[in-house]
This record gives C-alpha cells, structure tokens and sequence, in this order.
C-alpha cells in the first residue's frame, strides 16, 4: 500500500509538450488480424499534434483478414503512411509480435535507410489523444533514456477484464518504487509495456533491436532488460491521460492472451507455485479473517485487506490519470476474487503450454 501511494504521488506521468518534435519521428505498427482496430489508431496517428517530421509504416504480419486492405482505405492516400503486406510465416522459433516488429523495422530501414531520429512501436488497439506522441518523445528526450515506455491505461468493460486488467498496472505500481526503477540500470527493476514503445534509434540498434528477441513471448519486457544490461537507461510513464489500450474484449479472448505468455511470469512452475501461495496468503487470508474471524483476527484480516484494497485504487488512479471510478472502486473490493482469477489464469497457462496447445491469433505457440 505504502510504495503504490508512494508512485501515486510521485511517479512520472506523459506531459503534452508546448515545444514541437522536430526529429525525425518513425511509427511502426505490427498488425495480424487487426482489420476491426486498425482504423481507430490511423485516424488517431493522422491528428497528432507537435510532431513536424512523421512517418507510419503499418506492417500486416501474414493477417487472414482484411487488414491491409482496409490499412490502405484509412490512410486515404496520406504520404506520411506505407502499408506492407507480408505473406511469410515467422521462421521456426520464432514468435509472432517480435518478429513482426523486426521485419517492420527491417521495412521502415529499405524505405528510409538513413532516417535515424526517435523510433515508436504501437500495438493496433492502442488510441492516442492528439498530443500523445509528442509527449512520449519529448519524454524520451528529457530523460536521456534509451526507452521510454508510456503506460496507456489499461481499458476493462467485462467483468473479466475488470477483475483481471487492472492487475497489470497494480503488479508494478504496488511493489516497485517508480523513480528509483527509472534511475536504476538493474534489469530485474525494468518495466515495459509493449503497447507503446519509443527508442532512441541508435540505441535500438545498438543492442539488435527486435531481432535480439525474437523467441521472446515477452520482447518488451526483454529487450528493455538487454538495454539495460548494455548500460542504456529504461523509463516506464504513466500515460493514461492521452493512451488507452482494450487489450480484449471478452473473457475467452483474455483467457487466450493470457495462456500464450503467463506461464513464463515466475522462470518455472515452482516459481508460479511459490508466487502464488505468497499472493494468496497475503491476499486472500485476510478477507477471509475478516469474514469468519473474531476480535484480534478479525481487525487483523480487515487491516489487510483495506490495504489490498487500498493499493489496487492507488494503482488504478495511477493508471487512469485521475481519480477512480465507481468501476474501479468495485474491482478493487473484489481483489480476492482478481487474485483468484490470475491464479486460475497462471495454471490454465502452465497447462496450455505443457500440452503444446498454446496459440495466438492463428498461430502455435508450443
């Protein structure tokens, strides 16, 4: 509780800039089957503000879908946009977002081979506010990192994903002070997001980019763990206020995303036991104290769970950019049950994977 109002308080968040962004400025979006989203993100790429130098390369990753196709009718002829259709498969031991990402990379360096300047990965459900861009290359610049990785507030609609979704932020936010992380070079202290990726070009280069990760499930997480490990700084900022992310949009299709990488969140199954039997008892002990307990244990199990409760709203406000919503108030009485619900996650991945049924978006796994 302590260290999530601590990040609530002082953690750095994505500010709009009043300087303009005169570098260079590369996007590169990696789409599989993203024909349905695409369109909201180019419409949102198309009206940033404060950014003189602009290119968009949208990298269709072997989709069975329309997504180039409707890529190519929502950028309406804008030079600043290049659709790439590709037909090819991931080479074997390869895993698709990573490897996506490089060949996207590889295209953007064919077209514009001596750019260089900032270089920007977003994930086709992302939606950024005018601003958004500006801000995380301005953020990039004023801190001297390597990576800066802006947070987007983490969308949640179902009850699934409003038990599960807030769990991402809140891992981070309630453990790990943010602006000693940020300074730090140790890897074990970096966090990433994926979703929204800005580098520096030539320290993306440095450390081979994408390429270095590409059997990673995990490349964000990865490859800023490799920057750090070359000495390059990683800063992660909450950027609710001008990016949101709906990662998915039911609970089969967040059950899905989690059984392709969550069994490899603890380095083993007895990793993912150890954990879990910790976040149970300090989770779930206490509510049910406070439930069926007497006297002392019973004002024990409400103390804890209060600051359960208490750390998942700091974490959410954090997130969201402003204060919680009645939504976000009722997830966070409900953690128990979002602990539970990761918990059932966590073994549905482990088994997932160890019968070789682990998929996404069409393509095997494991």
């Amino acid at each position: 509780m302590v260290t999530a109002a601590a990040n609530l308080r002082s953690a750095p968040r994505l500010r709009v800039p009043s300087r303009t962004i005169t570098e260079p400025v590369t996007v590169c979006i990696p789409a599989r089957n993203e024909c349905r989203r695409l369109p909201a993100l180019i419409e949102d790429l198309t009206g940033q503000r404060g950014v003189e130098d602009l290119w968009v390369l949208v990298f269709d990753d072997a989709s069975t879908d329309d997504t180039a196709a409707i890529a190519e009718a929502a950028v309406a002829g804008d030079p600043r946009f290049t659709v790439v259709r590709s037909s090819d498969e991931p080479p074997p031991g390869w895993v698709g977002k990573p490897a996506a990402c490089h060949r996207a990379r590889e295209h953007a360096e064919a077209l514009h081979p001596d750019r260089g300047g900032l270089l920007v990965f977003l994930d086709a459900d992302v939606r950024l506010q005018p601003g958004a861009l500006a801000a995380a290359c301005s953020a990039l610049r004023d801190t001297g990192a390597g990576l800066v990785c802006p947070w987007p507030f983490q969308e949640s609609v179902s009850i699934a994903e409003i038990a599960v979704q807030p769990l991402l932020a809140w891992s981070w936010a309630a453990s790990l002070p943010v602006r000693l992380a940020n300074r730090s070079l140790r890897p074990s202290m970096a966090v990433a997001c994926g979703q929204f990726m800005v580098f520096d070009s030539a320290a993306y280069h440095r450390v081979g980019g994408h390429g270095a990760v590409v059997n990673s499930l995990t490349e964000d997480l990865d490859i800023a763990r490799l920057l750090r490990r070359r000495g390059v700084s990683t800063h992660v900022v909450a950027a609710g206020g001008v990016a949101t992310c709906r990662m998915y949009e039911d609970a089969r299709a967040l059950r899905s995303g989690y059984d392709r990488w969550l069994w490899t969140a603890f380095g083993s199954r007895w990793g993912a036991v150890t954990a879990l039997g910790m976040a149970g008892s300090a989770y779930l002990l206490p509510p049910a104290a406070l439930a069926v307990g007497r006297g002392r244990v019973r004002r024990w199990g409400a103390v804890g769970y209060l600051a359960a409760v208490t750390s998942r709203l700091c974490a959410r406000a954090l997130e969201r950019g402003a204060s919680p919503t009645a939504t976000d108030v009722a997830g966070a009485m409900g953690h128990p049950f979002s602990v539970t619900a990761t918990a059932a996650l966590t073994v549905s991945s482990h088994l997932a994977h160890h019968r070789g049924r682990t998929s996404w978006k069409g393509r095997a796994l494991s």
